[in-house]
């Protein structure tokens, strides 16, 4: 019974206290989700005020982005307007390869779309597979860029993308391409006046925020943080008529001579434009620009060489105008050489005693040779120097070179006397032109430029007016009968010119059968308004003198030339002047 009894007590003290045990556990259950209300609550708080500029800087960097804005390059033109490179729209196809795949089942009828082959699409993939961006296809037409997204979406292939960029176009082709020049796939200039101007014609890109969605897709434009701002357009100075005709005849004489390369420059006398600048062997810069054979050169400004007896007035000038030797002066050339120290001057025959125009008529190395060596060395590099030789013309062409022209303390007497033919210097055909230009301005140099200016700049005087008329009456000579280029005359103008047949410097020395063959001239030659240097590299036909291959090219170019400027005629006959009077009269 006892035992009964103190059972019955415990069971009654466990009954009793079961509700305080009860009441505990509900109390710790309410503490917890007190606690936890109070974690949430001071979560929420720190979320949504301590961390919210980082959240929602966080979010949205998952859907928002910045995007360039491609800027529309500057158009170049010539001298009138026409447009010579201009930038059209065009669209340009890339993938995210996290979400387009290698295996993807629509890939061959993207490949197709894109003109690629199924193993390069591949293959890029896979190369770029742990990027969020590559290009696929640049530089579509916009319909095209279309019809691969029509493709894209038939197929449900994800990760796609179009971007608008600009392509640049050249309507005349290689005609301009040596100047012009022309840019990389990204719109930046690599060669002539593409990279000289290239920071002016890109102008700036501009920025947009856009929003994307989950495969990265842009879905809408947000905002524009920036505008583009598009780039300056380029007026050139060249005028495309005439370079055509340039570049029409240049390329009809080296085909006729199999000549290796070739170069033509015209100038503007009053102002130092280049209306014309023309190369062969050239390329077109809309298709292949290999620069295989130098064609990518623009060898009027990049290539140097000998000017021969191109030299002969600018020498001839330099001692008339320093007093050494008078207009009428005449000098013994006979028995046609001499010597000078241990070395040889020559001409082909012997002229006897002549007087300095036909010296240039005949071009006599001998009377040219003896002449120089009247000039002091300082003075006669002074001029040079003056007329632009060993320095940059200041075109502005990238690669420009300024030709060899040593210090006067380094030459021997032969080389002065080699000078006054055109040896021991070099210069490009530009260099020759600008320095031609200053006998043609009445003795005044003036920079030249291939920018149109809006007015002649101001010169530095070279010769004495004098001096650059009398030069330029006993070169009209050469191109008379009995002179050396009677093939460069102009029906209705007067000419003044100069031959020039060099031979060419090779590895081992003047090689025997590589020429130069070279013609520098003005007209009309009573008040000179163009300046023309022909070169011809290396011709292969048979004759290789500058008054037969050089001459006529100048001749069929400067006719051309003048008649379109409208220059008036200065060697009419009494009859022909008469009637073109009387038109005057009647218009």
């Amino acid at each position: 019974m006892a035992a009964k009894r103190k059972k019955r007590a415990r069971m009654q003290k466990k009954a009793e206290a079961m509700p305080r045990t009860y009441a505990g556990r509900r109390r710790f259950v309410l503490v917890l989700f007190l606690a936890a209300a109070v974690a949430l609550v001071a979560r929420a708080v720190d979320r949504q005020i301590f961390e919210k500029d980082f959240l929602q800087s966080e979010g949205a960097d998952r859907y928002l982005d910045e995007v360039v804005v491609a800027a529309h390059r500057g158009a170049i033109t010539d001298r009138n307007g026409v447009v010579l490179a201009m930038s059209a729209p065009v669209d340009s196809i890339a993938a995210n390869p996290r979400l387009l795949r290698p295996d993807d089942d629509g890939l061959p009828a993207l490949a197709r779309a894109l003109g690629m082959g199924l193993d390069d699409l591949r293959h890029r993939l896979i190369r770029y597979g742990r990027r969020h961006f590559v290009y696929l296809k640049r530089r579509l037409p916009p319909a095209r860029a279309q019809r691969v997204l029509e493709v894209a979406r038939r197929q449900r292939i994800r990760g796609l993308q179009v971007l608008r960029e600009y392509r640049r176009y050249y309507p005349d082709g290689e005609i301009f391409a040596h100047v012009v020049g022309f840019t990389d796939v990204d719109d930046h200039g690599q060669e002539g006046l593409e990279l000289a101007f290239d920071r002016e014609l890109a102008g700036a890109p501009g920025l947009k925020r856009v929003l994307r969605d989950g495969r990265r897709q842009v879905v809408a434009d947000v905002e524009s943080l920036r505008m583009p701002r598009p780039g300056r357009n380029l007026v050139l100075s060249l005028d495309q008529r005439l370079q055509y005709i340039a570049y029409r005849e240049l390329k009809a004489a080296m085909k006729k001579h199999r000549a290796g390369a070739g170069s033509v420059v015209l100038l503007d006398v009053r102002t130092g434009e280049v209306l014309a600048m023309v190369n062969q062997p050239g390329y077109n810069p809309n298709g292949n620009r290999s620069s295989r054979g130098g064609r990518l050169l623009n060898r009027a400004v990049t290539q140097v060489f000998e000017p021969g007896s191109t030299m002969k007035p600018l020498v001839i000038a330099a001692a008339i105008d320093a007093g050494a030797v008078k207009p009428d002066q005449r000098v013994d050339t006979s028995p046609g050489f001499f010597r000078v120290g241990r070395y040889q001057v020559k001409d082909h025959h012997d002229l006897g005693v002549v007087d300095l125009r036909t010296i240039i008529q005949k071009s006599s190395n001998v009377g040219a040779a003896r002449i120089a060596l009247k000039l002091p060395r300082k003075v006669l590099h002074d001029y040079l120097w003056k007329l632009g030789f060993g320095q940059e013309t200041g075109s502005g062409y990238p690669g420009e070179v300024r030709g060899r022209l040593r210090p006067a303390g380094r030459w021997a007497k032969i080389d002065q006397a080699t000078l006054a033919y055109g040896y021991g210097l070099s210069a490009t055909v530009l260099q020759l032109a600008q320095a031609y230009a200053v006998l043609a301005a009445d003795g005044v140099r003036r920079p030249v430029t291939l920018l149109r200016r809006g007015a002649p700049p101001r010169g530095v005087r070279v010769f004495e007016a004098a001096t650059a008329r009398a030069m330029r009456r006993m070169m009209e000579s050469v191109v008379s009968e009995g002179g050396t280029a009677p093939l460069a005359a102009v029906p209705g103008y007067r000419v003044a010119g100069k031959t020039g047949t060099v031979k060419k410097l090779g590895k081992k020395g003047y090689e025997d059968h590589a020429y130069l063959a070279l013609f520098a001239g003005m007209a009309p030659a009573s008040d000179p308004r163009l300046v023309m240097v022909v070169m011809i590299d290396d011709p292969r036909a048979g004759r290789y003198y500058g008054g037969e291959v050089a001459a006529p090219l100048f001749a069929r170019i400067m006719d051309d030339a003048l008649r379109l400027l409208n220059v008036p005629p200065d060697a009419l006959r009494a009859r022909q002047a008469v009637r073109l009077a009387r038109l005057e009269q009647g218009r």
